[in-house]
């Protein structure tokens, strides 16, 4: 049960520390990435996962890293973003899998509508006397984060993953 428990908490752990840093740098680095496909094994045996639910696993990784690579490739996000939203897609598993692409979608949304405003005339010198990586969030032209909106989607759908304990 303890060791359950401390694989259930990798997930978040790490969305959460990728969020943060690309929130404040604009990169994730790919440890995170690696830390969340190394740590889904144990994991999923942790928790008694049968084959066809880690086969199910990695096919919403496969899903998702090709629309990562997609979304790369057009400039939508970042190669970090890219490789984030896959390891995330390898936890999550079907059907949370869906749950986690529509709510990222709608929080990628969500973010860009904030940071929109936050990088009118209007907002953008007040952000500009705070920390520095707040200034560069209301600098206009700037990239997008996308790894916030990842992480609330992950968050949200990592309740009804296989890999989520009930207690």
């Amino acid at each position: 049960m303890v060791l359950q428990t401390a694989l259930a908490l990798v997930f978040p752990a790490l969305v959460v520390t990728a969020a943060l840093r690309d929130l404040t740098s604009y990169t994730i680095p790919n440890w995170i990435s690696l830390a969340l496909l190394a740590a889904f094994i144990p994991a999923a045996l942790a928790f008694g996962l049968p084959l066809p639910v880690i086969g199910q696993h990695a096919a919403v990784f496969g899903a998702t890293l090709v629309a990562g690579m997609a979304m790369f490739a057009l400039g939508w996000i970042g190669g970090g973003d890219a490789k984030l939203f896959a390891a995330a897609g390898l936890w999550l598993g079907w059907p949370a899998g869906l749950t986690f692409l529509i709510i990222t979608a709608l929080a990628g949304g969500a973010l860009a509508v904030a940071l929109l405003a936050a990088r009118s005339s209007f907002l953008q010198p007040l952000l500009n006397i705070g920390p520095a990586w707040l200034g560069r969030l209301a600098t206009p032209g700037e990239n997008v984060p996308y790894g916030v909106a990842i992480c609330v989607g992950a968050l949200v759908a990592f309740p009804h993953s296989a890999l989520m304990p009930v207690f």
